[in-house]
C-alpha cells in the first residue's frame, strides 16, 4: 500500500497537468469546443469543463509562481496600495522610478494595460482591489507581486 501511494505522489508531482488535462487543453488550444472533446472522450461536456477548469488554476498557479520568482532579484519600487485610483497609481511608480534616477521605456496607458493583464485580479475599474508590490528587475523591467 506505500508504494501505491509513493508511486501516485511522484507521478502527480511530475507534472503541472494531468494527462487527461493535457489531452483537453491541446484540444481546445486546436479550437474544438468542450461538447466535440466530450464526444471524443466519451464523457460530458461537465467533466471537460472542471478538466479544463482545473488545469487553467495550475496554469494560474504557475504564473503566480514565475512573477514571484522573477521579483527575487529585483527591487521593490513602491507599493500600489487598494482603494487608490489605478491611474493615481501609475503616477506613483514613475515617480519613484524618477527618485532613482531610472526613466521608464514605457508610457501611462501601456502601464496600465500590464497591471490590467498581469494582476487583473487585484485591479476593478479604476481601482486598485489589493495592494500591488511594484519591483524593478536589473533588466530594468517591472514585475508585480
Amino acid at each position: 500500500m506505500h508504494l501505491i501511494y509513493i508511486w501516485t505522489k511522484v507521478n502527480m508531482g511530475d507534472s503541472l497537468f494531468t494527462d487527461r488535462q493535457k489531452v483537453v487543453l491541446r484540444y481546445r488550444k486546436m479550437g474544438m469546443k468542450q461538447h466535440q472533446i466530450a464526444d471524443m472522450l466519451h464523457t460530458s461536456r461537465a467533466n471537460i469543463c472542471a478538466i479544463e477548469k482545473y488545469a487553467n488554476e495550475n496554469i494560474q498557479r504557475a504564473k503566480e509562481a514565475m512573477d514571484f520568482v522573477h521579483t527575487l532579484d529585483a527591487r521593490r519600487l513602491c507599493i500600489l496600495a487598494a482603494g487608490s485610483d489605478l491611474f493615481d497609481s501609475v503616477s506613483l511608480i514613475f515617480e519613484e522610478a524618477g527618485k532613482i534616477g531610472i526613466i521608464l521605456a514605457t508610457d501611462p496607458m501601456d502601464l496600465i494595460n500590464r497591471l490590467r493583464a498581469e494582476v487583473p485580479k487585484r485591479i476593478h475599474g479604476r481601482f486598485i482591489r489589493q495592494d500591488i508590490e511594484v519591483f524593478l528587475g536589473n533588466d530594468g523591467k517591472l514585475e508585480f507581486g
